[in-house]
This record gives structure tokens, C-alpha cells and sequence, in this order.
């Protein structure tokens, strides 16, 4: 049964273990940013900070809480150990049955209603997350919504947003992002502002789906119905026609001005480093601010995977990754965006059918919008589950011909948050691709292909069956 707020999800979290609750008081200073990120690589429950120094009773601040698989198998209302490939092909079931939202007149996120100059965005407990950051950051987990300007679609993303005042934010959401193409191709073109709501506190589904690399066009609040097995309840906002889940913790309204900029960053980023310098990007001006009574704000702390970024798009990207070579007509059995590498490495494992196939694979991945985060491809047959790391690993190292299998594309576009990339390149957007042919060559006998040494390919069912027994037996 879908949750039908952040706060219910919570609770859930909690009964699994998977959520620790801090009653003593912590710091947004640093301190919250400190133990979240001590939390992800070790391993730790998602930390629910009940007191936060120098805001009063009731203001909370929580983080990680889509931080691993588990967390996401509850979200998904889906047994707590399903493992990461039936994950991914769930997703990619419900993802084909839509769900459209449901309107509904107000919503608990109206509860409290400042408008204008009682907008003030100091009276939540946005935290200082890394030692380096450009400033204290309001958005790192959460949904942006803006509309489409010739259509009455909405989209949802996830763009980090850093505080500038009390009234203001900056975006970082460059083309081909879709809300930097709005801004930019869209109102900018016509010199006139652009609403933005940015929502903090949603039931995990949506703010899972606002970092899903879906087509233009298409609505991620339908994706997030067909996820949940039932409709997002939506609310219009105070300020604009923007519609934002109705049961939201904090809903910020603002606009955006073309030429409006100022400088935002650097942060820690899902790359698991600093990004670059300071440097101009757009100011969302703040018009409204509506907030539940006692309201959570929610963060993530990126860096060193595992984080909920890189743990969301383990799922969601590998997802996108598979249907978009499965439409290709390719004879691929799995994908895996490797969640330690950050985004820019993804595992494929394929029925090796004919000479070039990995070639295919890998430029289909690099086509896709999303593919452009992701310039490693690791291409593996069918005995390899790409979701385990060790197989893919060995397969790499025994499969991998150092000079026919890696193949190299010079000259390609490049993401500018991509860490080796130099200032130069980051600038002009130059890169480099990568795939590598983890399959025994197509024109080997079969008599010739080695024959991998594991427990279901060294032994018969029957014996399988024996050992197995036997080690019941002991207990295990």
C-alpha cells in the first residue's frame, strides 16, 4: 500500500530498523552534514534529527532516507530483500502503467500559509552540509516543478538550489536539463519570468521520481501513480497555476527573471568530490512559502556512493538504461548503473549473438539524454549478473582483451560535473567514452570458450541439491 506522506514512510523506516532517531540536539552547522554522511559509509539508518540548534521544538531535519535498496524495496512496498535486479524490473513494470494524479482543494502542506515578506526562508533549519560549500543548501532532496510554456505539462526534477538570503536561491540545472531548457528556450526567449516550486517533504515515490531521467514531455507525477499503485494527491500553489503534492512538509513558491544571476556553489557533489569554483546561475525569488505544522525537512549529503542519489539511480537510470536497449531490439538480459561509480559507469549484460554487439550497446547508452552522465559502459554475457559487482569484476579482468576489448571514443560531449575532466574541458564540454567487451569473440568453438568454475556451472542439479541439503543441515 503506497505511504501517503513522508511522515508515514518514516514511521516505516523506523519499525524496519532502517531510521535512527537523534533526541539530543544537533547542529545544521556541519554537525547534520557529519553524522548523515558517517551514516552512508558505514552503513548506518537514516538519522532523524528531532532538535535542531537554534530553531524551536518541532522544526525537524532528516536525511538518507532513500540511502540503499532496502529503502527503496519499502518505498516501493516490496519485500525488504528483494534484490537489485527484480528491483529494476519492477520499476520498469509499474513505470508502463501511469497513473494520473488527483486534484484536491487544499492539502496538509497549507496548513501554514506566509506570502511576501513573511516568506522567510530562515525559518527552516537548511542545512550547512559539507566543509566547502558555497553556502547552506535548501535543495538536495526534494522536487522542483516548473511548466512547460506552450503546453500544460509540468515537470518534476532534482536540482540543487544554495540559500543566497532569506528570499532568494540560486538553480543549477544547465541544458539539457529540463528546467534549464524552459528557462533558457522557453520564457528567456520571451523575456518574461518562470514560476518555480520547489518541494521538500514528500512521501518517497515523488521525490524518487523527480530524479528520474524521463523524455520531455512526459510527467513524472503520472510515473510516481503507476509506482505507488494509486494517484498523488495535487494541490495548486498559492502564487502560480504549479500543482505540488498536497501533502508536502514545506512548499516554496518563487520565479525566476531571465538575466537574474549570482554567484552559487561549489558542493559536494554525487561525483563524490567538490565541484568547481563559484560562477553565476539563476535566482529563483521566493513569492511564498506554505509549510505543515512541525515540518521535516529533508536533505541528502552526497559524496563517496553509497548516498541517495547514487542509491535512486541505481534503480530508476539502470531502469531507463534497459528499456531504452530493450526497444532497440537488443538481445541484452540486464543493465546495472554501478552504484559505487557514481553515475558514470554502467554493467550490460547481453545473449552474445554476433561480432560487435558490445559496440551497439554502448552507443545506444550514450544516445539516451541520460547517457551523457555515464561515459564507461562494461559489456558482459548472460552467465554475468551485472548487478553483482564481484562477477562483473572477474569478467573484466579474464574476459576483457586489453587491446580488442576497450575501445575508446575520443571527442564526445561531456557532463561538466565529471571530476577528470580538466577546466578546459569542463568549460567547452569535451570528453571521452569508453566501452568495454567483456565477451569471449563470437568466432571461438565453443570447445575453445573457458568454462568459468562456480557452484552452478561446476556441478550437476542433483549434486547442487546434496550440498545444499547438507549445508541446511548445519544450520546455514
Amino acid at each position: 500500500m503506497a505511504f501517503k506522506d513522508l511522515r508515514d514512510f518514516v514511521a516505516r523506516l523506523e519499525k524496519e530498523g532502517e531510521l535512527k532517531t537523534f533526541k539530543e540536539e544537533v547542529d545544521w552547522n556541519l554537525e547534520a552534514g557529519a553524522i548523515t554522511r558517517r551514516a552512508l559509509e558505514t552503513g548506518l539508518p537514516a538519522p532523524f534529527f528531532e532538535k535542531v540548534t537554534g530553531y524551536p521544538q518541532g522544526y525537524r531535519l532528516t536525511s538518507s532516507v532513500l540511502a540503499n535498496v532496502k529503502r527503496i524495496a519499502i518505498a516501493m512496498d516490496m519485500n525488504v530483500e528483494t534484490p537489485m535486479r527484480e528491483l529494476i524490473e519492477e520499476y520498469l513494470r509499474r513505470q508502463k502503467k501511469p497513473i494520473k494524479p488527483v486534484t484536491v482543494k487544499t492539502g496538509a502542506c497549507k496548513e501554514n500559509i506566509l506570502l511576501g515578506d513573511k516568506a522567510d526562508l530562515l525559518k527552516f533549519p537548511v542545512p550547512f552540509i559539507h566543509d566547502g560549500d558555497g553556502g547552506r543548501y535548501l535543495g538536495t532532496w526534494h522536487l522542483t516543478v516548473t511548466k512547460d510554456l506552450d503546453s500544460d505539462w509540468q515537470n518534476w526534477g532534482m536540482y540543487r538550489h544554495m540559500l543566497h538570503d532569506s528570499h532568494s536561491f540560486g538553480v543549477l540545472a544547465p541544458s539539457p536539463k529540463h528546467l534549464g531548457i524552459m528557462a533558457d528556450q522557453k520564457y528567456g526567449a520571451k523575456n518574461i519570468g518562470m514560476p518555480v516550486a520547489v518541494v521538500i517533504g514528500t512521501e518517497p515515490i515523488c521525490t524518487f521520481c523527480a530524479a528520474t531521467p524521463l523524455p520531455y514531455g512526459v510527467s513524472e507525477v503520472d510515473v510516481a501513480g503507476g509506482l505507488r499503485g494509486q494517484p498523488v494527491e495535487m494541490v495548486k500553489c498559492e502564487t502560480s497555476d504549479l500543482m505540488v503534492p498536497a501533502h508536502a512538509e514545506i512548499v516554496v513558491e518563487g520565479e525566476i527573471m531571465p538575466g537574474d544571476s549570482k554567484d552559487e556553489g561549489p558542493f559536494g557533489e554525487y561525483t563524490g568530490y567538490r565541484s568547481g569554483a563559484a560562477s553565476p546561475k539563476p535566482v529563483i525569488r521566493v513569492k511564498a512559502i506554505t509549510h505543515r505544522n512541525n515540518p521535516i525537512f529533508t536533505f541528502s549529503c552526497p559524496g563517496v556512493p553509497l548516498d541517495d542519489s547514487a542509491s535512486v539511480f541505481s534503480v530508476n537510470k539502470s531502469a531507463q538504461f534497459l528499456d531504452e536497449l530493450r526497444s532497440k531490439g537488443l538481445p541484452v538480459t540486464g543493465a546495472y548503473l554501478i552504484v559505487e561509480g557514481a553515475s558514470h559507469a554502467i554493467a550490460v549484460s547481453v545473449k552474445n549473438a554476433y561480432y560487435g554487439i558490445a559496440g551497439e550497446i554502448a552507443h545506444v547508452i550514450w544516445s539516451a539524454r541520460h547517457g551523457l552522465l555515464t561515459p564507461s559502459v562494461i559489456v558482459v554475457e548472460d552467465d554475468v549478473d551485472p548487478c553483482n559487482l564481484q562477477q562483473v569484476f572477474h569478467a573484466l579482468m579474464t574476459k576483457c582483451h586489453p587491446g580488442r576489448g576497450i575501445n575508446k571514443i575520443d571527442h564526445a560531449t561531456a557532463w561538466p560535473l565529471i571530476p577528470w575532466l580538466s577546466e578546459y574541458e569542463r568549460e567547452h564540454r569535451i570528453g571521452a567514452r569508453v566501452y568495454y567487451d567483456c565477451t569471449w569473440p563470437v568466432e571461438w568453438p565453443l570447445a575453445d570458450r573457458p568454462v568459468r568454475q562456480s557452484f552452478s556451472e561446476c556441478y550437476s542439479k542433483e549434486v547442487q541439491e546434496k550440498a545444499l541439503a547438507k549445508w541446511r543441515a548445519q544450520g546455514y
